[in-house]
């Protein structure tokens, strides 16, 4: 009996009822993010300077209506820029995460199982459900039993059984067992589909950094607010009150003078503007989606795909790593290096095996499993799954089928699974093999029961064993079988147990070692990780011998100091005992997943900040629990739901990149911050300066609005291509509670800002003034623009690295170099063609070469701040 769909059938049902794709909610557009950002308080301050300027251009006629239409055109390009690069970022995010997670499921067409992406299933395929798998399409149980989670639809947390003629819906979780579900509804029109926009609505809580950052920005906010405010209070008391020397006549004539009055309020309230426009550091939350989506791409071509930017911004400050072992230390491509039967006798192949002990042999390995034979391939189940199922290669005497009667999955409590068969025969091909036990069909009366897990769970029981011809025999060589896995475990081989239950009767099949090589990368990781200052556990399921054997193969034990721990012994201490011995656990053998648990929480009580591994459904409480959640791109869809960074190719070292680009973003942030707090505050002090010594403001809004377009896009363009350092995993992991500014920052804050703002003084109140044109404003204000700006971008090759080179590793940002290129590239046109609007008109090249050789004064000012240090 054929199952599933054909081919011709598939385009049949596909044109009838369409696919299993659900409809995209619509996001917020690019012209909704730009009205949107119209309403930013930043923006609202430049509008009602705006207001300001086109009233006096009625009031005053000799008010120019270029300054007007310049704040215009600045507002409009300043708030088009941020939206298109936030816009962008939002797109090229959700892309790469739609891209590369793309849900695989079981599927029978052309009378094969094949793996499809989820959006291709149509109605009448058969699908392959197992632990751990998201139901993909509504549909109804056509063979095997099953139990799923259906809270994601219905918020009831108990699991529901589901067995032939049942139905079960979209979004519901595999918890046990095997079945076989024909798809009835997809799409939309399924239930899952019908409530999707709840379901799938996106995350929109603030990570960690983003919130550390808004509050930054509102505290320097405030200071700007409070500042501009003061001072625009101060010019006028200075105007009204200090320039008519007190006397109230004076005073009470100057202020019957409304013309004059007005002028000076409007020039004081035009500077509170100034003042708060470069105070405020609107550009640090857009920083972080700059920064971010452009790591986007470079992480995931390095197998680590960010699903909560959270978790890559946390990554970056482990203190804990819980690490799985299987593919993950080890290659995950786990191989079946050995067979012990009862007499102790090795196999070092399925083939050199004798026929009737095979038969036995192959009965367990092809009948208690979850993973099945499509064609040439074995799909389904996990690695360890995968390997037994290919230990008889050879493909000879494989198994007819037969029914289950009941199936127990593996779980931390037995440590093995189970399977009991009878003779009837199943109509569903490739997943239910069997054969006659020796040559002789099993007695139907009595039910067989095939068991596979520990050794030390099933070994202990069998009373019989199957000897080299497959005839049950008495059995007594316990002891010498555990020495003979005990010897395996130091190899790192791993061993599992395999029994059949003749009624209650346990027979020994025998033993198969499991060998898994370590990934000698993983090996430079951990040491690397170790380095960063971040603490690794092994978790594993493995006999501790085994697991000892593959913790110091790979660098995991070093001090005599580190401790190897069974899951019995982490339960009999108490949570206090733990705690005192947690910094030197290295490894947890034969774990349970509630061992995870508790060690993520034991150690988030330390206030230390933990990640996790995990591929199973088991594993997704911890991986929630855990600061990061990593999980494994093999692992079930579950566990890449409850984590936070999924890993493509399970290896540690990609764990080890995610650290390391975890502190990069952050680092790269910080650099940034640098940048722009130095012209901050620099220009804020000038700003307010001026106006109280006489000079009017050297810097206009216009011009202020560039510089903000180059510290908030521009910059950040730059900034955020820095690359990701391998020193940076030389840095101690970063406190919870650290702020972003720390005392370092703060010195390159203090001195750079402080430097601009000496040279400002020197070149607004100095002789050298009469360079530019004799003491022409016009030129000296043109050439003080210019000044700023280049300064800054002297500032930004400053701010990029700590080392005293500042082109260190500048090969490896080359868009840095291209981007302060492009800034000085429009500046020099702005010089000689900004004209009116930008209020520049021109220097020579003596004037050229005085302004930078005072803005690239600050590269050694700091180099020798860098060298003090």
């Amino acid at each position: 009996m054929q199952i599933g769909l054909t081919d011709v059938e598939t385009a049949e049902s596909k044109a009838k009822f369409g696919d299993n794709r659900l409809t995209e909610i619509k996001r917020e557009g690019f012209f909704d993010k730009l009205k949107h950002n119209f309403g930013d308080p930043l923006i609202k301050i430049l509008l009602v300077a705006l207001a300001i300027n086109i009233l006096l251009v009625f009031v005053d006629k000799d008010m120019s209506w270029y300054e007007p239409a310049g704040i215009a055109i600045a507002i409009l390009l300043a708030t088009f820029v941020s939206t298109f690069s936030e816009h962008r970022n939002e797109n090229a995010f959700q892309k790469l995460q739609a891209d590369a997670s793309r849900i695989k499921i079981k599927t029978y067409r052309n009378g094969i199982v094949t793996e499809l992406a989820i959006d291709d299933l149509v109605v009448g395929d058969a699908v392959l459900l197992q632990p751990g798998d998201k139901v993909p399409a509504d549909g109804k149980i056509i063979d095997g039993n099953i139990k799923v989670d259906e809270s994601a639809l219905n918020g009831e947390s108990e699991e529901v059984s589901k067995k032939n003629d049942d139905e079960v819906l979209r979004g519901s979780v595999v918890c046990n067992g095997n079945a076989v579900m024909q798809v009835s509804v997809v799409g939309d029109k399924s239930v899952y589909g019908k409530i999707a926009e709840e379901l799938q609505a996106s995350d929109d809580r603030e990570t960690p950094l983003k919130l550390k950052l808004t509050k930054l920005a509102k505290t320097i906010s405030k200071f700007g607010y409070v500042g501009g405010t003061s001072i625009a209070l101060a010019l006028l008391f200075k105007n009204i009150v200090i320039n008519n020397n007190f006397d109230m006549a004076q005073i009470s004539a100057y202020c019957s003078n409304w013309s004059v009055l007005l002028n000076d309020i409007v020039h004081a309230v035009m500077l509170a503007v100034v003042i708060i426009v470069m105070a405020v550091p609107e550009g640090l939350p857009l920083m972080i989606a700059i920064v971010s989506a452009m790591n986007m791409s470079r992480m995931l071509s390095d197998n680590v795909l960010v699903r909560k930017i959270a978790g890559i911004e946390t990554a970056g400050s482990l203190n804990f790593l819980f690490s799985d072992k299987t593919g993950t230390i080890t290659k995950g491509k786990l191989e079946v290096t050995v067979f012990i039967d009862g007499d102790l006798k090795e196999y070092k192949s399925y083939n050199e095996i004798q026929e009737g002990l095979k038969k036995h042999l192959s009965l367990s390995i092809h009948q208690n499993t979850d993973s099945i034979i499509s064609g040439d391939k074995i799909i389904g189940g996990n690695a360890t799954e995968r390997a037994i199922l290919a230990f008889p290669s050879d493909g000879k005497g494989r198994p007819a089928c037969l029914p289950v009667v009941n199936k127990t999955p593996f779980n931390s409590t037995n440590k093995y699974s189970s399977t009991t068969i009878t003779i009837p025969h199943t109509p569903y091909p490739n997943t239910l093999p069997v054969e006659h036990f020796a040559g002789e069909s099993p007695k139907a009366s009595i039910p067989y029961t095939l068991v596979k897990g520990a050794p030390e769970k099933i070994v202990e029981k069998c009373k019989y064993y199957y000897d080299s011809s497959g005839q049950k025999k008495e059995y007594a060589r316990h002891g010498e079988l555990d020495k003979a896995i005990n010897a395996l475990a130091e190899r790192a081989i791993r061993a599992l147990a395999f029994a059949i239950c003749e009624g209650d009767d346990w027979v020994l099949v025998g033993v198969v070692g499991i060998r898994d090589e370590i990934r000698p990368e993983s090996v430079v990781a951990i040491r690397e990780v170790f380095d960063a200052g971040v603490g690794v556990v092994m978790i594993t399921g493995d006999r501790k011998e085994t697991a000892v054997a593959i913790a110091r193969d790979s660098g995991l034990l070093k001090n005599e100091s580190d401790l190897v721990m069974t899951s019995d012994e982490l339960a009999a201490l108490s949570d206090e005992e733990l705690k005192a011995k947690m910094k030197d656990i290295r490894v947890v053998a034969r774990a349970l997943p509630s061992d995870k648990s508790r060690l993520v929480r034991i150690s988030q009580e330390l206030n230390y900040v933990v990640g996790m591994t995990g591929d199973g459904v088991n594993d997704s409480p911890a991986l929630k629990k855990a600061d990061v959640g990593f999980a494994m791109g093999s692992g079930t869809e579950v566990a890449k739901e409850a984590s936070d960074i999924v890993i493509l190719d399970d290896n540690f070292s990609s764990i080890d990149k995610a650290i390391l680009y975890g502190r990069t973003i952050f680092n790269n942030i910080r650099k940034f911050i640098i940048f722009q707090l130095t012209i901050n505050v620099s220009a804020v002090l000038i700003n307010f300066a001026a106006p109280l010594l006489g000079h009017e403001n050297p810097l206009t809004i216009i011009q202020i609005l560039w510089i903000n377009l180059v510290m908030d896009t521009l910059a950040a363009l730059a900034f955020g291509g820095e690359a990701a350092l391998r020193r940076f995993m030389k840095e101690k992991p970063k406190r919870r509670d650290e702020p972003i500014v720390n005392k370092d920052m703060q010195k390159a804050i203090g001195v750079g800002s402080v430097w601009i703002f000496i040279l400002s003084l020197v070149f607004l109140f100095s002789p050298l003034k009469n360079f530019f044109g004799n003491g022409d404003i016009k030129i000296l204000h043109t050439a003080y623009f210019t000044f700023f700006v280049m300064i800054a971008a002297f500032n930004a090759f400053n701010a990029r690295t700590d080392s005293v080179n500042i082109f260190d590793s500048i090969s490896s940002n080359k868009n840095f170099l291209l981007v302060f290129g492009l800034i000085a590239v429009i500046q020099v046109m702005l010089v000689y063609f900004g004209g009116e609007v930008f209020k520049c008109y021109g220097l020579d090249l003596r004037q050229w070469g005085i302004v930078l050789l005072l803005a690239v004064s600050i590269i050694p000012v700091d180099m020798l701040r860098k060298l003090y240090e």
